[in-house]
């Protein structure tokens, strides 16, 4: 390709990038991360104390007591044991639970009973009139001497030992009288969430509310939860959406504002500034800037929520049919948090005595029991992003241990290049297998065999590479090693072996290893036309980057990530082996055939959330090695133009592996005015990376039904959308195993069996502290 091509492909890619990126000049700060709160579930049933799984209601004192109302009797939390005892001998439903001063109300049965601190014998307050006896859950509250019920009937007053009827309040809403939920405000307000609508009054004063902020103004109906939060702000919730009052002023809060749901249940104050609301489907938190969806079996027992209570410390209580989940914001920070993921690594997801690193399945959802450890044909790649991540910790901290860690992902991922030589039949020098397998289990090629490969050609992939054995056994006669090697392996294995060069290799031995794999993995390509050959002597499926194939056959939609790929591969050997007939080809392949003007285009993309989301992360590490390598000024230019593009496609996923790789080489003058990557970038990967929840277990995730969120107007692209404001799903809202899944779909996960590995969180955040984009 010649100058004056690079040169125009560049004006243009220049001027456009510019635009769309604001103020590049503007270099992004280094984020600053102390310790933030981890959410954590732990879910209680009968087994742990509770009278019964059927858990009505929950309460949290501000002095630290936690108590829950279940269809058969009254348990209060004992930290101290981790278990719930019963804070009554009375048996029977408990109906509803307040707080009155120190002492808590409690209606069991028909009968309201009072309940002082230190758990002496329950006094009767007042038995219940025959009109709220069959209501399942009633409301109350305790507004100075005075205790206000509600239900269907209506809302009713204990004075004096006696209950009657509100006749100011049931008279206002005679239309339907029915209450939802009390809450009591510091100044003796009392405020109802009715089915007629929002009510705020006490004694004989009572007034409806019409919340209006700028040109909106409700009638709340079908009010279903009401609450003062601890500046004494009052909030409600109806299916109109969710409304913040003090004084005469009003927020409105609907789906166009981020709130994620609104068929709503309950709502309770939490700790300063959040409050938290019930659904049907799942909880919600809301701390006045961001919303928690707290859905699915990651978060709650079970989703229909229908009580909440917050402690002191912001543990948020659940109770629900499936029993109590406490959702524990557990202090920590970026570092721990790494350190618990590593060490779940190492208690579980190594295969193999080489440590082979990816998900692994238990015997019971949730249960890190019964533990199976599977192959998958990406064993390679998933153990060099890991292993690249340990790289960048030794780099970032010298530990000692990560080192280690690194050398073992290291051994295990040039082993799959050393197990196919020699054996029956062996594969040519420089080949690495997908995965290995010991030869004293079953027999994989019982599974994958000639019959299964005409198969996947007539129903699924018309492309698919017919070959047997598809799994040959290693020399020593202790392996079977799998063949069809693709692209995305290779991304892996380079992006391994540049960071192991670069920041862990320090003896001549050490360097010495890494530069003979380089070598002879690279050797093998430019030897077979750009391509991985198979032992049957036909190329891969997938690893194939000649011009033929690229520009005329089947992979032509491939063009501009293999040609990225195969020059990072080139670039990245000249690197390590500082032979020169790498760059020889790597010229040949640029100035004849126009592969770096190929970058230009780098994935077939219909916008965002389409196309092949596992390209992004193949395309992300070559983009990392190829730019840091590269010396050439015009080339630089075109490749970071390339990447500022493919970014402004994956920036809405807030992709902390994405955005930090582009943060650190796409940096750079170039004679041009300095460039930076934005701020958002830095900021949303830090985001992503503490939100990640430390539950990794492919529990289900329904975001489809949500009213934050905007459907792609896609047709091949079902399930799939994003939140008003553009960007996808939170991390913790959604379930994943690597970067390469697909973070626009809606409804995600599984059954709770699945228990991927940390290796998502570690790569990025170890990647960011290296190159100074997190400070601790």
């Amino acid at each position: 390709m010649g100058a004056t091509f690079v040169s125009a492909w560049l004006l243009v890619g220049y001027a456009l990038g510019e635009e769309l990126l604001e103020d590049p000049s503007r270099a992004a700060e280094p984020v600053r991360v102390g310790p933030f709160a981890a959410d954590v579930l732990h879910v209680y049933t009968a087994a742990d104390g509770l009278p019964t799984n059927d858990v009505r209601c929950v309460l949290a004192t501000d002095d630290g007591r936690v108590y829950a109302g279940t269809a058969e009797g009254l348990g209060r939390w004992d930290p101290a044991a981790g278990r719930w005892t019963p804070a009554v001998d009375k048996r029977g439903a408990v109906r509803s639970l307040a707080c009155q001063g120190d002492s808590i109300l409690a209606i069991v049965d028909g009968t309201v009973l009072q309940l002082d601190r230190l758990g002496a014998q329950p006094t009767t307050v007042a038995e219940l009139p025959p009109e709220l006896a069959e209501d399942a859950a009633l409301a109350m509250a305790a507004v100075d001497q005075k205790v206000y019920v509600g239900g269907r009937a209506g809302l009713f007053v204990i004075a004096g030992g006696s209950i009657g009827p509100a006749e100011t309040y049931n008279k206002l809403a005679a239309a339907n009288p029915a209450v939802r939920q009390l809450a009591a405000s510091e100044r003796g307000d009392l405020a109802v969430a009715g089915a007629e609508g929002l009510f705020v009054g006490a004694d004989d004063r009572w007034q409806p509310l019409y919340p209006r902020a700028d040109k909106r103004s409700w009638l709340p109906v079908d009010v279903r939860g009401v609450a003062y939060d601890r500046a004494g702000r009052l909030w409600f919730a109806s299916p109109q959406g969710v409304g913040c009052g003090e004084d005469e002023s009003w927020r409105l809060y609907t789906g166009a504002e981020g709130l994620p749901y609104d068929d709503f249940t309950t709502a309770v104050r939490g700790e300063d500034g959040v409050v938290w609301f019930g659904t049907k489907l799942g909880a919600i938190r809301f701390d006045g800037a961001r919303w928690n969806y707290r859905q699915g079996r990651r978060w709650t027992p079970h989703d229909d929520i229908r009580s909440i209570a917050v402690d002191a410390a912001g543990n948020a209580w659940l109770a629900t049919s499936h029993g109590v989940g406490r959702i524990e914001r557990r202090p920590m920070t970026l570092a721990e948090k790494a350190r618990f993921y590593e060490d779940e690594i190492d208690r579980y997801h190594r295969r193999t005595p080489y440590g082979y690193v990816d998900w692994v399945t238990t015997s019971a959802p949730g249960t890190k029991a019964g533990i199976r450890q599977h192959d998958s044909d990406n064993d390679g790649l998933w153990t060099s992003m890991y292993g690249a991540g340990e790289c960048f910790a030794y780099a970032a901290t010298k530990d000692p241990q990560a080192k280690e860690r690194a050398n073992a992902a290291f051994d295990a991922v040039k082993f799959l290049s050393d197990v196919t030589q020699g054996g029956t039949p062996p594969a040519r020098k420089g080949f690495p297998a997908r995965s290995i397998l010991p030869t004293s289990g079953a027999d994989p090629n019982d599974r994958d065999n000639a019959a299964r490969d005409r198969a996947m050609r007539e129903h699924e992939d018309p492309h698919w590479k017919e070959l047997s054995p598809r799994w040959p056994v290693s020399a020593d006669k202790k392996w079977y090693w799998k063949t069809d090697t693709s692209s995305d392996e290779l991304d892996g294995h380079y992006f391994l072996y540049a960071a192991y060069h670069d920041l862990v290799a320090e003896t001549t031995e050490e360097k010495e290893r890494v530069r003979q794999v380089v070598y002879d993995v690279t050797s093998h390509l430019v030897e077979h036309d750009y391509a991985l050959v198979d032992h049957d002597g036909q190329p891969t499926r997938w690893a194939r980057f000649n011009r033929q194939v690229l520009d005329h056959g089947h992979l032509i939609d491939g063009r501009g990530l293999n040609s990225l790929s195969i020059l990072s591969y080139l670039k990245t050997a000249e690197h390590i082996t500082g032979d020169s007939k790498f760059r020889e080809h790597y010229d040949r392949l640029v100035r004849e055939h126009s592969y770096a003007a190929n970058t230009f285009h780098p994935k077939w993309s219909l916008g965002h959330g389409t196309g092949n989301q596992s390209d992004d992360e193949m395309a992300f590490m070559c983009y990392y090695n190829l730019l840091r390598y590269e010396t050439d000024a015009q080339l630089l230019k075109l490749y970071r133009q390339s990447l500022s593009w493919y970014w402004l496609l994956e920036r809405p996923e807030c992709n902390p592996l994405f955005n930090f790789i582009f943060a650190a080489v796409w940096n750079g003058s170039d004679g041009y005015p300095a460039r930076s990557a934005p701020q958002d970038a830095l900021d949303d990967a830090v985001d992503t990376l503490k939100r990640l929840p430390l539950d990794r277990f492919d529990w289900a995730h329904r975001n489809s039904h949500r009213t934050d969120v905007v459907k792609l107007a896609n047709p091949w692209f079902r399930n799939s959308g994003c939140l008003a404001g553009g960007k996808v799903i939170p991390v913790d809202e959604r379930h994943f195993e690597h970067w390469n899944h697909n973070p626009w779909r809606l409804d995600t996960g599984g059954s709770g069996q699945g228990l991927a590995d940390g290796a998502v969180f570690l790569l990025p955040y170890y990647l960011g502290l290296h190159h100074g984009f997190i400070q601790e």
